[in-house]
């Protein structure tokens, strides 16, 4: 089963990490980023981005939200959270987690909203990537 993604960069219109109406990250109505229910990233059931489960955003096995592995949400290979390359969570440019502008295939992941995600990973004692994703996204966000 392939987890839920959800987008996750800074851009605030349509199909936007930071959107609030359907098909954006911070969405809080299904299949949203913000919603609390089945295939929300709220959603602490399975492939939701508040699971510990496999495919959750707060899982540490492979493909995992906290997985530091391959594919997983603190790697910083390809399309990781901490990967500053094309694609990444940290990348500034078209398809990263740091661009602000549309695009046609941003950044997505199967983590909580940022700043849940930030508290998730101090809560677990992993302050580092606390830190680091904290000096680079949404400090100005505010819980859904």
């Amino acid at each position: 089963m392939a987890p839920d993604t959800w987008p996750r960069d800074k851009f605030d219109g349509p199909g936007g990490g930071l959107y609030t109406g359907p098909g954006g990250g911070m969405y809080c109505g299904p299949g949203g980023g913000a919603y609390e229910g089945p295939g929300g990233g709220l959603y602490n059931g399975p492939g939701g981005g508040m699971s510990e489960g496999p495919g959750g955003g707060l899982s540490t096995e492979p493909g995992g939200g906290m997985s530091t592995g391959p594919g997983g949400g603190l790697s910083d290979g390809p399309g990781g959270a901490l990967s500053t390359g094309p694609g990444g969570g940290l990348w500034a440019g078209p398809g990263g987690g740091l661009y602000n502008g549309e695009c046609a295939n941003p950044y997505r992941s199967n983590i909580p909203p940022w700043p849940i995600f930030i508290e998730e990973l101090e809560k677990r004692g992993m302050s580092n990537y606390a830190e680091e994703l904290r000096r680079h996204h949404l400090r100005e966000s505010v819980r859904p």
